[in-house]
């Protein structure tokens, strides 16, 4: 009786293996090769705008808002009172003129500023409450905030305008009424104004 010799397959995956890495080699020259041409290297978008202008410190955006806030500040230093008035104008103001400078420059502040909106309705509520100054404070630290997410993104010259204005939101401190503090929230209005000018 004869022998029936039987042939092994040969392995198919050395062929699968090579099929694959020169699959890899042509994609790697076709698409991700530079093929010598000279390219512009473009820098990576800016978070807030997506656009490549990083610094706007020279850009003068004369919004009305801002200098209708900044006017406000200088004009009327001497009008805070027990109603809080004046305390409840100027942060309204300020939340206005901080969305109109986040507005120039694509920076989504909305939610932000409700809140904001909202400790300054409480001011305004109930003239002998004694946590206005908590209020203030907590509009104070969100607009500061915002500040000064908008300034390291777009005004980074402007980091000392910002460090003065936290100061100034510091100093502001709850559990004492406000009046007996006026001269600091003054300060943080007038700070917040310096910023905004230069922003503007």
């Amino acid at each position: 009786m004869a022998e029936i010799k039987i042939e092994q397959k040969k392995p198919i995956w050395p062929w699968l293996l090579l099929g694959l890495v020169i699959v890899g080699l042509l994609v790697y020259f076709l698409v991700f090769r530079d093929n010598g041409e000279n390219t512009e290297v473009v820098p990576e978008a800016d978070s807030i705008t997506n656009t490549n202008e990083s610094d706007l410190l020279g850009v003068k955006e004369n919004n009305g808002t801002v200098a209708a806030y900044v006017n406000f500040v200088e004009n009327s230093k001497e009008k805070m009172s027990l109603d809080h008035e004046y305390t409840n104008e100027a942060l309204l103001k300020l939340i206005e003129a901080t969305d109109a400078t986040a507005n120039a420059v694509g920076y989504e502040v909305h939610a932000d500023l409700e809140k904001a909106r909202e400790y300054a309705k409480m001011i305004e509520q109930d003239s002998i409450e004694t946590t206005h100054a908590d209020n203030i404070r907590k509009a104070d630290d969100i607009l500061t905030n915002v500040l000064q997410n908008i300034q390291k993104a777009k005004y980074p010259e402007l980091t000392n305008e910002v460090a003065e204005l936290k100061i100034a939101s510091e100093s502001i401190k709850p559990g004492v009424l406000t009046l007996e503090q006026k001269d600091a929230v003054k300060n943080y209005f007038e700070k917040a104004s310096d910023l905004l000018q230069k922003m503007n």
